[in-house]
């Protein structure tokens, strides 16, 4: 196959020179297909982000034997082939030094803008399926891309460019949104960027606080992997906010959760809220599968237990890496410095995730972790898994999606009124 081939593969131009000559070889030497040295380009631009050197070990052209051209290139690729996938499922590990410090980074004021809405300010979950057992969250898109730079993130795929696009009068679109007073909603506002890290930015906390307040039968939650918390402290939220943050290992976190806040520092910011009586919630999510999780995760947890009343807290969630083919396709046009996609992975509900017996074994020991005193107050759940997941890990489960959904809203709302009656009744007391 003429090796100009490689102007069709957009990915193939990622790869230092070194790498596309070594390719560029491999063609001209061999018959390989279109389709394969597409997935030899995405191999290699994988090593480079795993850090784990380069296709030419998995290099066996005696693998041929006797065979010629497309039969020939079909045994070599293979080798290639089973090279990558035995480094690409094996359990990988976190050593040696942190690829960046766990400190918040503050985004470019330049690159925050304010934008025309387009189409509805409010719809539901991008990733809900009834394959998998999902709480039919509503999401409202106030803000449009993340400052953070996870590996891992979905955002990234659902928009581009590096601007950040906070929607124009947000307060004229929620007023006009029509919401049935006799029905519940739960509403969250991290699907298509961070909940806090923007702060009052544009009136953004302002008008969401203006929201929740006249709509008592909406639970707002705010998700966030943010340490700003100073606009919460020093204006109260409505009762109706719960601000939840994701937690993971400091070896994630300081490997895949690049410009985020540091696991001591997100614990600190839920901790100054539940000091005030403001409802709080966690989410393991994504729990990451590697050398040393089951104790990583233990430490963590326990630190959440020791530190948090199960009084204090609304939800626990846990989840995994769950992608999307053009997410996939993000990270690797990314590049960036991660082995994220370093993991087995099989068809979960049309995406691509863990097999199902990692991901009961990582939920499994999560849930064993916390105390009885959790299991009991706190509601637990886990985000877009299999439905046959429930009963091993939580030992129970619901026969739809809108089961759940009608549970997780009336736990959210009854653990939510104790907050604030408990809260009422803490501040007459010092009053009087």
């Amino acid at each position: 196959m003429a090796t100009d081939v490689f102007s069709s593969i957009r990915l193939f131009r990622k790869l230092p020179p070194e790498r596309q000559a070594w390719l560029r070889t491999m063609a001209k030497s061999h018959a390989f297909s279109f389709q394969q040295l597409k997935l030899l380009t995405e191999y290699s631009v994988d090593l480079i982000c795993w850090k784990a050197g380069s296709l030419e070990p998995f290099y066996r052209p005696e693998t041929a034997g006797q065979s010629r051209a497309k039969e020939a290139a079909g045994k070599i690729f293979q080798a290639f082939r089973d090279g990558y996938e035995t480094l690409k499922n094996g359990q990988k590990t976190y050593t040696g030094a942190y690829r960046f410090s766990a400190e918040e980074r503050k985004f470019p004021d330049e690159k925050m803008v304010e934008i025309p809405l387009k189409g509805s300010i409010m719809g539901r979950c991008p990733v809900a399926s009834e394959k998998t057992r999902c709480c039919n969250l509503y999401t409202l898109d106030a803000v449009q891309q993340c400052g953070f730079d996870c590996s891992y993130c979905s955002i990234q795929s659902f928009y581009h460019g590096n601007q950040v696009r906070f929607i124009k009068d947000l307060k004229t679109h929620l007023e006009t949104l029509t919401l049935d007073p006799s029905k519940s909603y739960h509403i969250g506002t991290g699907q298509s960027s961070d909940s806090l890290m923007w702060g009052n930015r544009f009136g953004l906390l302002d008008t969401l606080y203006r929201f929740a307040a006249a709509h008592p039968n909406v639970v707002i939650e705010m998700k966030s992997k943010s340490g700003r918390i100073d606009y919460l402290l020093e204006n109260r939220p409505p009762a109706n906010m719960v601000f939840t943050w994701s937690l993971n290992t400091q070896a994630v976190i300081c490997h895949e959760e690049k410009g985020t806040a540091s696991l001591e520092k997100r614990l600190e910011s839920a901790r100054k809220l539940a000091d005030q009586g403001i409802p709080v919630g966690f989410h393991f999510h994504p729990m990451v599968w590697y050398t040393g999780w089951q104790d990583d995760y233990a430490s963590v947890i326990s630190r959440l237990t020791e530190e948090f009343q199960p009084e204090e807290v609304v939800m626990v969630s846990l989840g995994t890496l769950t992608f999307i083919k053009s997410v996939i396709k993000r990270i690797r046009e990314r590049m960036p410095d991660t082995s994220i996609l370093r993991m087995p992975m099989e068809d979960a509900a049309g995406k691509l995730s863990y097999p199902f017996e990692i991901k009961k074994s990582l939920f499994m020991d999560a849930y064993k972790a916390f105390p009885d005193a959790w299991k009991k107050d706190v509601f637990f759940y886990m985000c877009m898994e299999d439905i046959d997941l429930w009963e091993p890990v939580f030992g129970r489960s619901y026969p739809s999606n809108g089961a759940f959904e009608a549970h997780m809203i009336r736990s959210y709302q009854e653990k939510l009124r104790r907050i604030a009656d408990r809260t009422r009744e803490y501040w007459q007391s010092t009053a009087s």
